[in-house]
C-alpha cells in the first residue's frame, strides 16, 4: 500500500451525479461525513469514480491474478467473513491452509516421508513469505554465532541487483547488510559465481530469483549450490540458500520438471511462492516452506489460546481473511497437475505469438528468454527518435497498460518494455496487441522527437535540471502537441 499524501483544496469533494436523487450535498473527500447517505447513493458514488481504473484483464503490467472460475467467485464470496486464523470457530477452513502447504512442498520435492507434514504457512504475499525466511535465517546465524561465542551484530544477505523490493524493506527493516550482485548488459540476473564471492562469515543466506521481475528469467540455482556447497566445505560456514519463487514456483515444476531449483539441492532450506500469481488467485496471498522443522527456529513460533485452543502462528500479521486461501486450495484441486501444466503451456504458447508478431515489427529487440516466466521484455532498437516510455504512454490510448522501465545498476542505460502473459491472455489478445504496437509505431513516426526538443537537454536558462524536471517538461510538451494536433484534425473534420 502506498502512503498516504494531501490532495489539493480544489480536489477535496465529491460529486457523483446519479447520486444527486439522493444526496445533494458534496461528500469530503478527506474527512468523514457528518450525516449518512442511503446505501444506494454510497455504492453509486464510489462505482463512478472506479470506472476510471484500468481494465484489470489490460493491465499486463502486473503478474497478479485477475480472472478465476465464476465456482471459486462464489466459494470466496460465501467465506469472505471468516477470520482464518480462528481455528476453534472455523475447523475445516483453518486446515485448508495446512493441507496447501503439504501440497506445495511436495511439489517443491521437501524431503518428507510418508505421512509426515510439511512445515510451511501462508501469508498475504511473497513480500510477507520472504521477510518470514528472512528472519528464520537470520536467527538462525545469530543463534549459531552465540553459540560459537563469535559476533552477530553485522548480518548480511547477499542476492542480485534484479530483486523484488520485498527483500529491500527486509534488509531495511531488520537490519540486515544486503550485498547485491550488479547486473550488467545482456546479463539481467544474479551472477551465481559473483554472489558467492561476496559470501562471508556474516551471510545469512543467499536469495536466488526463479523467475527475475524484470525478465522473467530463472537464475542458476543449481549452479549457485554447487558453488556454495564448495565454499562452505573450504571455508566451514553453512551458508545456505532461500529461493524466491514469488512467479517461477508455479511454473516450473510443470514446464521444466527436470530444471533442479528447488530442495533437490542440499543448501536450498525454504522457498516462498506467490499464490496470488502463478497460482492462479486473486491478490492476497503468498506461501513460504521450509526444508525442514529445523531450518524453522522454534523461538520465532508464538503459541495463543485465546481464541478457544492452543494454537501456533508464524506470521507478521494475525487475522487475515480465508477466501484466498479456500481459492488456493479449490485451484490446486481443481486443476491438478495436469490442470496447471495445460495452463502454462498455454501462456508459453501465447507469449511465443507475441514474440514472434513483435519480432516481426522489426523494431524491437527482445530481451527476455523462451524459458522462464511467460512475458516478453523488449526495447526498441531505434530510440534515437521516441524512446520506449512514449511507446508505453501511447499504448494507454487503446487501453493496454504495459510499463517501460530502467534497468538497476550496472544497466541503467538499459530501456525495456514489459508484457505479461496470465491466465487470460488469449492468442486472440497477443495479436490485437501486436496491431496496436504497429499503430503506436506508426504515429511516433509522424510525431517529433521530444527527445530532441531543448528541454530534453535539461537545462533553462543555463542551469542544469533534475532528470525528474527534465522527464516531466519533456512529456508536458509532448502531450500538449499531440493535444493541438487532435484538436485541429477534429477542425478539420466539423
Amino acid at each position: 500500500m502506498v502512503l498516504s499524501k494531501t490532495a489539493l483544496k480544489s480536489d477535496d469533494s465529491i460529486h457523483s451525479t446519479f447520486a444527486s436523487r439522493y444526496v445533494r450535498n458534496s461528500i469530503p473527500r478527506f474527512e468523514m461525513p457528518k450525516n449518512s447517505i442511503p446505501k444506494e447513493a454510497a455504492y453509486q458514488i464510489i462505482n463512478d469514480e472506479l470506472k476510471f481504473d484500468g481494465n484489470p484483464r489490460l493491465n499486463l503490467a502486473s503478474f497478479v491474478t485477475t480472472w478465476m472460475e465464476p465456482e471459486c467467485d462464489k466459494l470466496m464470496m460465501e467465506s469472505i467473513n471468516k477470520n482464518n486464523v480462528e481455528m476453534e470457530q472455523y475447523p475445516v477452513t483453518t486446515d485448508l491452509p495446512n493441507r496447501c502447504v503439504n501440497m506445495i512442498a511436495r511439489l517443491f520435492n521437501a524431503p518428507l516421508g510418508d505421512g509426515e507434514a510439511a512445515i510451511g504457512v501462508g501469508t498475504v504475499g511473497s513480500s510477507e513469505a520472504v521477510m518470514l525466511a528472512g528472519l528464520a535465517f537470520k536467527r538462525q546465524w545469530q543463534n549459531k554465532r552465540k553459540a560459537q561465542g563469535l559476533p552477530y551484530d553485522k548480518p548480511n544477505i547477499v542476492t542480485g541487483a534484479n530483486i523484488q523490493v520485498c527483500l529491500e524493506k527486509f534488509a531495511r527493516y531488520f537490519e540486515v547488510e544486503l550485498k547485491e550482485v550488479k547486473l550488467r548488459e545482456g546479463y539481467y540476473v544474479m551472477d551465481p559465481e559473483k554472489a558467492v564471492e561476496m559470501v562471508d562469515e556474516n551471510t545469512i543466506c543467499v536469495v536466488a530469483i526463479l523467475g527475475s521481475t524484470l525478465t522473467g528469467e530463472f537464475e542458476d540455482v543449481k549452479l549457485l549450490n554447487d558453488l556454495l556447497v564448495e565454499k562452505n566445505k573450504k571455508t566451514g560456514w553453512d551458508t545456505p540458500i532461500h529461493v524466491d519463487a514469488a512467479s517461477g514456483g508455479f511454473i516450473a515444476p510443470f514446464l521444466y520438471p527436470e530444471l533442479e531449483w528447488d530442495f533437490r539441492l542440499p543448501m536450498v532450506k525454504s522457498i516462498n511462492v506467490s499464490g496470488h500469481k502463478y497460482g492462479l488467485v486473486y491478490a492476497g496471498i503468498g506461501w513460504v516452506v521450509w526444508r525442514t522443522k529445523t531450518d524453522l527456529p522454534d523461538e520465532l513460533i508464538f503459541h495463543i489460546n485465546y481464541l478457544g485452543a492452543d494454537q501456533p502462528t508464524f506470521t507478521l500479521n494475525f487475522s487475515k481473511g480465508s477466501s484466498q486461501v479456500i481459492a488456493q486450495y479449490y485451484q490446486l484441486i481443481r486443476l491438478g497437475f495436469e490442470g496447471y501444466r495445460n495452463v502454462m503451456d498455454t501462456c508459453h504458447e501465447n507469449m511465443m505469438v507475441l514474440k514472434q508478431g513483435l519480432e516481426k515489427t522489426g523494431r524491437f529487440n527482445i530481451v527476455s528468454k523462451e524459458n522462464g516466466v511467460p512475458l516478453v521484455a523488449f526495447s526498441l532498437k531505434d530510440n534515437s527518435l521516441h524512446n520506449e516510455f512514449e511507446v508505453a504512454e501511447m499504448l494507454r490510448r487503446f487501453g493496454w497498460i504495459i510499463p517501460a522501465y530502467k534497468m538497476p545498476a550496472d544497466a541503467e542505460h538499459v530501456t525495456v518494455l514489459r508484457v505479461v502473459i496470465r491466465d487470460d491472455f488469449s492468442r486472440t489478445l497477443a495479436e490485437r496487441l501486436v496491431s496496436d504496437f504497429e499503430k503506436v509505431l506508426h504515429q511516433l513516426d509522424t510525431l517529433p522527437s521530444m527527445i530532441h526538443t531543448n528541454m530534453a537537454h535539461g537545462t533553462v536558462n543555463g542551469v542544469k535540471k533534475t532528470a525528474e524536471e527534465t522527464q516531466r517538461d519533456v512529456t508536458s510538451y509532448w502531450k500538449k502537441f499531440v493535444e493541438t494536433k487532435k484538436t485541429n484534425k477534429d477542425t478539420i473534420t466539423k
